[in-house]
C-alpha cells in the first residue's frame, strides 16, 4: 500500500495519475498547502524540501520518495510498468521526463506566478515565461509529429508532461498551431486514469478569485 502525500496541483497530479494507471492501490493524505501543513515537521520527514507529492511505500519499511519525477520512477520501477527496462528505451522516457522536471514545470510555474499570482504586473517577466512555455511546447510538439507519445510506447514521460501541459491557459500559454500536442493532449484526457488522478485529492475548484487569492497567501510563506 502507498500513502501519497499530495494536492491538487500538476507536480501533485503527475503522482497520482501514475497511481491510477499503474492501478497500485493507495492511500490519499490531502495537505493543505494555504495552511502550510507542507512545512510541517511531520511532513518535512517525508520530504526535507517541504513541497507535495511524496510517498510512503508501506510495503517496503515504509520507504519514503519525494521529488515528483523521482516518485514516478521508482513507481514505475514497482510495478514494472511505463519505464522500458532496456538501456536505450529507458533513457528516452527519462530524458522527457526531465524536460518536464528542468523546464516545463519550472517555467509553467514561473508564468503562473507573474501572469496570475503575482500583486503588481511586471510584463517582461510574463512575457519572458510565456514565451519560453510556448517554445517548449512547440519542442513536443516537434517531438509528437510523427509518434503517438514522447518516446514510443504511453510512459511516465507523458504523464509527466501532461499534467502540466494540461494547464496551458492558467499559464496564460497559447498553443494554437501545435497540431501535434493538442492530439497528443486529448489523447491522454480520455485515458479513465488520467481522468482519476487529476481529481484527487479533490477536483480543483472552479473559482479562480478564491484560488489565486489562495495561491497569494502560499507566495508568502
Amino acid at each position: 500500500m502507498i500513502d501519497l502525500y499530495t494536492a491538487a496541483t500538476p507536480n501533485g497530479w503527475k503522482a497520482s495519475v501514475a497511481l491510477e494507471e499503474m492501478n497500485l492501490p493507495y492511500t490519499v493524505h490531502a495537505v493543505k498547502l494555504t495552511e502550510g501543513e507542507q512545512k510541517q515537521p511531520e511532513f518535512l520527514k517525508l520530504c526535507p524540501n517541504g513541497r507535495i507529492p511524496a510517498i510512503v511505500d508501506r510495503d517496503n519499511d515504509d520507504f519514503a520518495v519525494f521529488e515528483s519525477g523521482a516518485i514516478m520512477i521508482y513507481l514505475a520501477e514497482k510495478c514494472g510498468k511505463f519505464l522500458p527496462n532496456d538501456t536505450k528505451g529507458r533513457s528516452e522516457v527519462i530524458q522527457w521526463l526531465m524536460f518536464q522536471m528542468g523546464g516545463v514545470g519550472p517555467m509553467m510555474g514561473q508564468a503562473n506566478v507573474f501572469y496570475r499570482y503575482f500583486p503588481e504586473t511586471i510584463q517582461p517577466a510574463i512575457d519572458r515565461y510565456q514565451n519560453e512555455g510556448r517554445r517548449l511546447f512547440e519542442v513536443l510538439n516537434t517531438q509528437l509529429q510523427d509518434r503517438e507519445f514522447l518516446a514510443g510506447d504511453y510512459s511516465i514521460a507523458d504523464m509527466a508532461n501532461w499534467c502540466w501541459a494540461r494547464t496551458h491557459e492558467w499559464s496564460g500559454i497559447n498553443i494554437e498551431g501545435l497540431d501535434h500536442l493538442q492530439r497528443w493532449l486529448e489523447t491522454i484526457a480520455a485515458r479513465p486514469a488520467a481522468q482519476k488522478g487529476i481529481e484527487i485529492p479533490e477536483p480543483i475548484k472552479v473559482d479562480k478569485e478564491e484560488f489565486v487569492k489562495g495561491a497569494q497567501t502560499m507566495l508568502t510563506k
